[in-house]
């Protein structure tokens, strides 16, 4: 303390300053010294007391360690007493632990001192940003101070302090680099602080998790020997647990990151598992529980379904099982493994078919689940291990109906085995042992056999016991129902309201949409009077529990009764419940069930977790029936019939529109397939298409390249032949030249007899033409008007016609009219014959209209059959007329077609001529002689007239 005399002065002999006075001298000088080693001095000083004298140092100097904070940055030394002094401020001594009542009440104090200061440091934002900013600071003695002293605030003021991080720039990203710090001190106090940050807060919980945490963590657990390793391996873990638990994203991206495969060597537990130390207990409880964190069923199912699929592709669930069946395990740690591989294999179909192929290293070998109900059914075994047993089952059969009739068959009288323990033996075992709480878990393993399982509860119908020497043996059913009508046959446990309450939930699960189930219980005359019994008793708060589960049961008989029992139909049962016990107090012993403290509780969550075996009455299962029953069966009893039939024709019509709904959306998905399998075909049939279109592109380019080719090669070879016939005509002028000329001269003379022919052709079918018009369209043409003129007189006649048949008409009705009259009138004398008369005048009449009539259709018809001959031959003629025009139209296109080849060898003659005069030219220039070429041209222009004179004879004939 001599230091702390010489910087604030030395009193007289015998006066020695009080602690306040000290502290006020020291805080005057660090605010008042301007030299650095001075104020060092002061705040050194202030460390030492700070401790004892906490209140006055956290007072009067906190605002002066701020300050030098921010103004003496540059010295480490006295960054480093401030920041210890702060430190010692906010955070009590918690290497002393109290040893008496007024000890632990000075230390509450002094932790609610710590409070008012940390308070007091965070109402300032900035002295936070400041602390992020001095962490950055590598120097030890100004780091270290600082985590520490920032893990301190955040344990007295989390919300506030990670609320300023979050907002500060780059405020998380600087505390992950104390996870790269290689002095191990920083990492592991870096690790508290990130779980004091990390806590309850999901936004940071997310930036930490893509700061790399995950990677850098998993390397440190690796670094520190696993589960083997000490403090720093569960501190890492408890950080994990922070950043995953209740964090859907951060769970997401860690699955994503492939470290679930990274957690299996965690799990390799050696043969010798001896002498186990704690700290190694608590790192593997840890990794067990970060495990479940990712399959929790409060996860969403399909993120605890995928990473379920991770672990056991990793083989993280194979590994699970080895330490499950492995000897010298300790029991936390074989409890929570049970519990871990329960939540890993819940619901997923692949891992809940590997656990029933697990089998325990005993000779010889048995299934895992024997193994475990072995222990579930052992009334020695520890309750918590017996209840994670439990679990482990309920999780087997959670969704996995080939698992529940594996179990049940394990009860039929078929696949009995007696030389092997099975399952079902098990079960029925604990239902009827001595043991309650063996009662109370076997009924709610066989119930979770039957959970939604109509097939399986119709199966365990078949089940048959033997009771005693010498009775017939009783159904399961009959037996369950018998033990909880007959307390006499019980032995002095079997009353218990456990035992009672887990058979009351079996029966309930067994019998509930299970008409046949009801019919069953209902068929013994004891079960009924047994129920309304118990339901009308006044008994004890215990019993109220059994009352409402009574009344549970007698309603599932009445809304799943079919009514196949005249004595039990729902409406006896009804009237039973209203003479006997009343419909309003029925009621409300059915409202127990979920007034019951328990009840709430266990319906929270999947796992069974009771602190004491008492308290073991509810399953979570059983509570959802229960939610779901309880609403229903009050309705049917309140009821009456005619609701009740009205309810049902409801329920038909609703069935029927179901039914209709279903025949569409089948309907709609054979649609789908058959679009599908459309888009399908339309997509491979467009590959197909692109494919040729690529092909035929790329014959077009060769073809192309390939007429390139041609035509450059077809160039060469027409002037490598000019060449060689301007040589052929100089050296063979008199050879070969003519006889060409001669063959071209043959073919122009071939050609124009072709034309002549053509010719002559075209003129005789102009001249059938000629004929064929004037003879023949004429004809036609007379025919047309013939029969314009025929329909004038069909017109004129059947006007005729109908005037005569009015006329007719006319004349029926005054016959009519007279003898109407003739009728009605008085015989009087002359007057009868004028009448006779004028009938007969008008009958004479009539037949001759008739006789017209008859004349004028017989013309008529006469007249429509020539009109029709005339309108067959016209359509004859004119279909002559037109064969005969194409036939002149091809003709003339076969003229043009020989006019145009006569021109081109015309042309083609010319140019001939034209080379044998230059050629000849040549020859004269050259001095050679022509022989007979005037002869030669006489006779070719005789021969040129001839051929024109025979031509001219030709055309004439």
């Amino acid at each position: 303390m001599n230091y702390i005399w010489e910087v604030v002065g030395r009193h007289p002999t015998g006066q020695q300053p009080t602690g306040a006075e000290t502290i006020q001298k020291l805080c005057d000088r660090v605010a008042s010294s301007t030299l650095l080693e001075d104020r060092r001095d002061a705040v050194r000083a202030l460390k030492s007391l700070s401790k004892k004298y906490r209140m006055e140092v956290g007072t009067m100097a906190m605002d002066h360690l701020v300050r030098i904070l921010q103004t003496d940055r540059s010295d480490t030394e006295i960054l480093g007493y401030a920041l210890d002094t702060l430190y010692n401020i906010v955070c009590s001594d918690e290497e002393e632990e109290p040893d008496d009542s007024e000890e632990e009440n000075q230390q509450k104090q002094e932790d609610d001192l710590g409070a008012q200061f940390t308070e007091k440091f965070v109402q300032e934002p900035d002295n936070i940003t400041l602390l992020l900013t001095l962490l950055e600071e590598f120097d030890f003695h100004v780091r270290w101070p600082g985590v520490k002293l920032l893990t301190a605030l955040l344990k007295n003021q989390c919300a506030q302090v990670q609320g300023i991080i979050l907002v500060s720039p780059m405020g998380v990203s600087r505390l992950m680099d104390l996870l790269a710090d290689s002095r191990e001190v920083i990492r592991n106090d870096g690790l508290l602080l990130l779980q004091q940050l990390t806590k309850g807060n999901t936004a940071i919980q997310k930036i930490v998790a893509f700061e790399n945490a995950f990677e850098r963590l998993l390397e440190i657990i690796t670094e520190e020997g696993s589960s083997d390793g000490g403090i720093v391996v569960e501190d890492c873990l408890l950080l994990l647990l922070n950043l995953l638990k209740n964090n859907s994203s951060n769970q997401n991206f860690f699955k994503e990151g492939s470290y679930i495969q990274k957690m299996k060597p965690w799990f390799e537990v050696g043969d010798d598992n001896s002498g186990w130390s704690a700290q190694k207990v608590t790192n593997l409880h840890l990794m067990l529980q970060l495990v479940r964190v990712m399959v929790s069923p409060v996860n969403s199912p399909g993120a605890t379904a995928s990473c379920q699929k991770a672990m056991f592709q990793c083989g993280l669930l194979q590994q699970l099982c080895t330490i499950l069946m492995a000897t010298g395990v300790p029991a936390d740690i074989l409890t929570e493994t049970i519990n871990t591989v329960s939540e890993v294999i819940r619901g997923s179909e692949v891992n809940q078919d590997y656990f029933a192929s697990v089998n325990a290293p005993s000779n010889p070998p048995r299934p895992a689940i024997v193994v475990l109900l072995m222990s579930m059914v052992n009334e020695r075994q520890p309750f918590v291990l017996r209840c994670a047993v439990l679990y482990c089952f309920q999780c087997f059969l959670y969704k996995n109906h080939k698992g529940q009739g594996e179990i049940v068959a394990t009860l039929l009288p078929s696949t009995i085995d007696a030389n092997s323990i099975s399952a079902g033996q098990l079960l029925c075992g604990g239902l009827f042992s001595a043991d309650s709480l063996s009662n109370w878990c076997a009924a709610v393993a066989l119930a979770h056999a039957l959970q939604d399982n109509l097939t399986q509860k119709e199966q365990l119908l078949r089940v048959q016991l033997a009771t005693s020497l010498g009775k017939p043996p009783v159904s399961l059913l009959q037996q369950c129902t018998n033990i909880l009508s007959q307390g006499d046959k019980l032995n002095r446990r079997g009353s218990r309201v456990q035992t009672k309450v887990g058979l009351l939930m079996l029966l309930c699960t067994w019998i509930s949409n299970c008409p046949i189930a009801v019919m069953h219980f209902l068929h013994n005359q004891d079960n009924v009077p047994f129920l309304t019994g118990q339901i009308s008793e006044n008994l004890g708060e215990d019993e109220r529990l059994v009352q409402g589960l009574c009344a549970l049961l007698l309603g599932i008989c009445i809304y799943y009764n079919d009514n196949s029992l005249e004595n039990y139909t729902k409406e006896k049962l009804k009237q039973l419940i209203e003479k006997r016990i009343g419909k309003e107090n029925f009621v409300e012993k059915l409202g127990f069930i979920t007034k019951h403290e328990l009840y709430s509780r266990a319906a929270q969550k999947p796992q069974p977790a009771f602190s004491t075996p008492e308290h073991m009455l509810f399953d979570h299962e059983f509570t959802k029936l229960v939610k779901e029953l309880e609403g229903m069966i009050t309705k049917a009893v309140l009821r009456s019939s005619e609701e009740e039939k009205k309810e049902e024709e409801v329920k038909k019509t609703l069935e029927q529109h179901d039914s209709i709904v279903t025949q569409y959306k089948e309907l709609i998905r054979e649609q789908d397939s058959q679009i599908n399998e459309l888009k399908e075909q339309v997509s491979s049939m467009t590959i197909q298409n692109e494919k040729l279109q690529n092909t035929i592109t790329q014959q077009f380019s060769q073809i192309q390249q390939h007429k390139d080719q041609y035509n450059i090669l077809k160039l060469k070879l027409g002037k490598d032949n000019q060449q060689t016939g301007n040589q052929a005509e100089a050296a063979h002028v008199n050879g070969l030249q003519p006889e060409e000329l001669s063959q071209l001269r043959e073919q122009l003379e071939e050609l124009q007899r072709q034309n002549q022919r053509l010719q002559t052709q075209l003129t005789e079918k102009d001249s059938i033409i000629t004929s064929l018009r004037a003879e023949g369209m004429p004809s036609a043409e007379g025919s047309a008007s013939e029969v314009t003129e025929l329909q004038k007189e069909v017109e004129l006649l059947k006007a005729q016609l109908q005037s005569q048949t009015a006329e007719i008409t006319k004349l029926q009705s005054e016959k009519q009219e007279l003898l109407r009259g003739s009728e009605t009138t008085t015989a009087v004398p002359g007057e009868d014959s004028v009448h006779t008369e004028k009938i007969a005048e008008l009958e004479s009449r009539l037949s001759a209209q008739t006789a017209e009539t008859q004349k004028l259709k017989g013309e008529i018809k006469t007249l429509v059959e020539s009109k029709e001959l005339m309108e067959k031959e016209l359509a004859s003629a004119t279909s002559t007329a037109a064969i005969m025009q194409t036939e002149k139209s091809k003709l003339q296109q076969e003229v043009q077609e020989s006019k145009k080849e006569q021109d081109d060898l015309l042309m083609l003659l010319a140019d001939q001529d034209q080379k044998i005069l230059s050629l000849k030219q040549k020859l004269k220039d050259l001095g050679e002689t022509i022989e007979d070429e005037d002869d030669l041209d006489s006779r070719d222009q005789f021969d040129d007239d001839d051929d024109d004179e025979e031509e001219e004879e030709e055309c004439d004939e």
